[in-house]
């Protein structure tokens, strides 16, 4: 590695340093939450088509038993958070801004009594398939922010012969701190899960990636993985946004993703720490994902800190449980930077929900929004190397087509533009808004970079077409004509040999 890409690593030229705020919530010590009264378990907590409920309301469920199943491909089953009674199948608020509504099944929680488990003592003894199928049958999504079905992504990486499997343990979200606190509480099985996604995708190194501002976690997986010589722990720079899968691809592997591209088509593939110590327990112990570490947080809490809760559990039954001060300036699900804003606080967790932030009126604080200065800060903060004030004027103009020219697809939403404005400009917002519209409008000009090419594309693609036509056509008259042949020499008479023709004698001989 030479000097510069040294240089280059250790000091990113984008992104942006804010006020981390993890501590002290990720200092204090692990708490688990009392299983609230109701559960309300949501249908559609990962990225693919919902799962379908399989239970009836008044039946008694069990923890870890299927209470709905996955439906499609991209797709994952529930399970039962604990034991209790199924009261209701309905409707609930889906924790999203939007205050839309979304199908959930709601227990009545009678205790925590477990269902049947299948523990495998070695998983390194099956096949590749095999962990995948019982990693889907568990329920285990990414539990980084993505949700994407894990055992999808396991067959994808072998598919494409993935080498390296990089773990991300940036965590690089202010506030939030559930990630750092699984890794310094299990760091064993941290790194055992991460060597069963190894030989589930066929990777031969891992590339741990974890923020220099967490000694603590990279202590513990030092030394977790200090007997396997292919897991490696790499310290990276505390720089928001590192835990992005590309940014930490480049800054580990020297890697760029390209802009149309997945991260395994060059190569690696990239999980979560709490994504691998999932598989870990639902491999090593057969426990479906029904819990998780959520951070609780914010200036309005008297008792931050980190929460194992089960999945469906109501964001005020947290509150409670963290001494909410008054009355919170904002709830957030997630980060200050990337989260949603929740419209209550009667809303579920989902797998994904790495913290609930309950923010006081000075953390809440947004400032009036003034006129761009053309300073270019976003342009140097962007990670993505996107112009963020050109797509915004776009955007502002209604010219969706322009903005999605300026690279709009390639913005991760990480708003590093936005913190840094001097102005207050909310970007990432106008960004938000006009990939939602692009997306509503899906077969219209917006929906494609490069709309002047269509023309010369269709024309490519119908002489494409038409060959492909001509020589199947070729082919299939080529092969009537040799069966045509070949029956007509099999029905055919056998001709009997030729005779030779005797002339009649002539009179004069006679």
């Amino acid at each position: 590695m030479g000097i510069f890409e040294k240089i280059f690593r250790s000091h990113p030229r984008w992104g942006v340093h804010p006020n981390d705020h993890k501590r002290p919530a990720a200092d204090t010590p692990l708490r688990s939450l009392p299983v609230p009264e109701f559960l309300y378990v949501p249908m559609q907590q990962h990225v693919g088509g919902p799962a379908r409920p399989v239970v009836l309301v008044g039946q008694r469920v069990l923890k870890g038993e299927l209470v709905a199943e996955a439906q499609g491909n991209v797709s994952v089953p529930v399970h039962a958070p604990t034991s209790g009674r199924i009261t209701a199948i309905g409707e609930i608020t889906a924790p999203h801004p939007s205050s839309l509504s979304q199908l959930a099944v709601t227990i009545a929680a009678d205790g925590a009594t477990p269902g049947v488990r299948v523990p495998v003592s070695d998983p390194f003894a099956l096949a590749p398939e095999e962990i995948a199928r019982r990693t889907a049958a568990a329920g285990v999504v990414g539990l980084g922010g993505a949700t994407f079905p894990a055992a999808v992504r396991f067959n994808l990486g072998r598919r494409l012969k993935v080498n390296t499997l990089i773990v991300n343990g940036g965590e690089c979200e202010p506030y939030l701190s559930s990630d750092d606190r699984i890794m310094r509480d299990r760091a064993p099985e941290v790194v055992d899960g991460l060597r069963i996604v190894m030989h589930a995708i066929g990777a031969s190194e891992a590339l741990v990636g974890i923020e220099d501002n967490k000694p603590e976690a990279i202590a513990a997986l030092t030394v977790a993985a200090a007997a396997f010589g292919n897991v490696h722990i790499r310290p990276v720079p505390a720089r928001y946004p590192m835990g992005s899968d590309k940014q930490l691809i480049q800054t580990l592997t020297g890697l760029e993703v390209p802009a149309d591209a997945r991260a395994a088509e060059v190569g690696v593939l990239v999980h979560n720490v709490s994504t691998c110590a999932a598989v870990h327990r639902a491999l090593r112990r057969g426990e479906p994902l029904v819990e998780r570490i959520v951070t609780l947080n914010g200036g309005a809490l008297a008792r931050p800190g980190n929460v194992l809760a089960p999945i469906g559990t109501l964001v005020v039954d947290l509150l409670r449980f963290a001494g909410v001060i008054g009355r919170p300036a904002r709830l957030l699900l997630g980060g200050p930077m990337m989260g949603v804003v929740l419209p209550h606080a009667r809303v579920p967790i989902v797998k994904g929900a790495s913290g609930i932030l309950a923010l006081d009126a000075s953390e809440a604080l947004l400032p009036e929004a003034g006129p761009c200065i053309r300073c270019g800060s976003c342009t140097r903060a962007c990670p993505m190397g996107l112009l963020p004030l050109e797509m915004a004027s776009r955007i502002v103009a209604e010219d969706l087509d322009g903005a999605t020219g300026f690279g709009l697809s390639d913005c991760i939403a990480c708003g590093c533009c936005a913190y840094v404005c001097p102005s207050q400009i909310p970007l990432v917002q106008y960004f938000s808004y006009a990939r939602e519209n692009c997306r509503r409008a899906s077969g219209t000009g917006c929906a494609m970079r490069r709309a002047g090419a269509w023309p010369e594309e269709r024309l490519a693609r119908l002489a494409r077409e038409a060959q492909e036509k001509a020589a199947v056509a070729a082919r299939r008259k080529a092969e009537r004509e040799a069966a045509r042949a070949a029956a007509a020499a099999v029905a055919a008479p056998a001709r009997p040999p030729a005779v030779p023709a005797v002339r009649a004698p002539s009179k004069a001989a006679t």
